[in-house]
């Protein structure tokens, strides 16, 4: 443990004004939790309309962001941070937004040869049929813990969940669905953590199978070959690396019944109660919760240089 971090006050900043308010106070409260039993001089600030304010008062050395959603995923944050010029944790403002939003991050990947399941983004103003075979994975462009996703099974169904995910967000995506099993990935100091597999019970990790206890399995190890679980944290480091990602960060992916891995999104700011994935694969390769918390802080850092550009 580098000794010196000790000595910095470090705000875990949560809560916020998004859709995971609830989730975002959970890992909060871990993490601080975690920080303070190791040593550390940390406090939480929950994140309201004050919160420059708050942010310039506490004197903090270190944000600990452990917000998720709109205004604290997606780079607005990040932003006030870089102007406060107080060191912060993850990834900065450009790669926190593309991550955040889905259409974008998919065409980032696009351009990069990282496979993504097919997607339309739906106008406003005519239904179209997407020109692949339902079923359909409707999301909100720029939400997250699967908020205001929904599958449908045929044409008659597409535009009310289209509707349904408009209430979250202006911007919506429909996506072919890709069944077989999901995965995700830890990177943490630039490197993957292993793959973990995600087994609803109810066969679709939705909003209730992820935050109700026992309505989904974890598997560390995923049931896949060793050759995939090479090419699955292959894929996960490189669209990592595509959207300009720092920090601890998680990749979601699809595999097929062939065996071909595609990657869904990338969370800037994944969940860190100690029963969450990355902790999860952490503990894996003998990294405790606490050391976790640890070299996320340790990686904290401004983004924007001074007097570049």
């Amino acid at each position: 443990m580098n000794q010196s971090g000790l000595h910095k006050r470090i705000g875990v900043v949560m809560g916020g004004i998004s859709h995971e308010r609830e989730v975002s106070l959970k890992t909060g409260s871990a993490i601080l939790k975690a920080l303070q039993e190791g040593g550390y001089q940390a406090k939480g600030i929950e994140v309201s309309a004050d919160i420059c304010q708050r942010l310039l008062d506490e004197q903090i050395d270190v944000a600990f962001i452990a917000l998720h959603g709109r205004w604290g995923e997606d780079g607005t944050v990040q932003g006030l941070l870089e102007l406060l010029r107080i060191p912060y944790t993850g990834s900065g403002v450009l790669a926190s937004a593309l991550a955040m939003n889905k259409i974008k991050a998919k065409e980032i990947f696009l351009y990069h040869g990282i496979p993504t399941p097919e997607f339309i983004i739906p106008q406003e103003e005519a239904l179209e049929e997407p020109p692949f075979p339902p079923p359909w994975v409707i999301k909100p462009a720029s939400e997250g813990s699967t908020v205001g996703i929904g599958i449908v099974m045929d044409y008659k169904g597409l535009e009310e969940a289209i509707r349904h995910a408009r209430g979250y967000d202006r911007q919506v995506l429909v996506e072919r669905f890709i069944e077989g099993k999901e995965l995700t990935v830890g990177i943490l100091k630039g490197e993957p953590l292993p793959v973990i597999e995600i087994a609803p019970k109810g066969g679709f990790y939705d909003y209730q199978a992820k935050y109700t206890p026992g309505q989904t399995e974890y598997l560390c190890p995923a049931r896949i070959s060793d050759q995939m679980q090479d090419e699955v944290q292959r894929l996960a480091l490189k669209a990592y690396h595509a959207l300009g990602c720092s920090g601890c960060a998680r990749v979601d992916l699809l595999m097929n019944g062939k065996g071909e891995a595609f990657v869904t999104e990338v969370n800037t700011v994944p969940g860190m109660t100690e029963t969450s994935l990355v902790p999860k694969a952490a503990a894996q390769v003998g990294i405790s919760f606490l050391q976790l918390v640890q070299i996320i802080v340790e990686e904290a850092s401004l983004k924007i240089e001074e007097g570049a550009g």
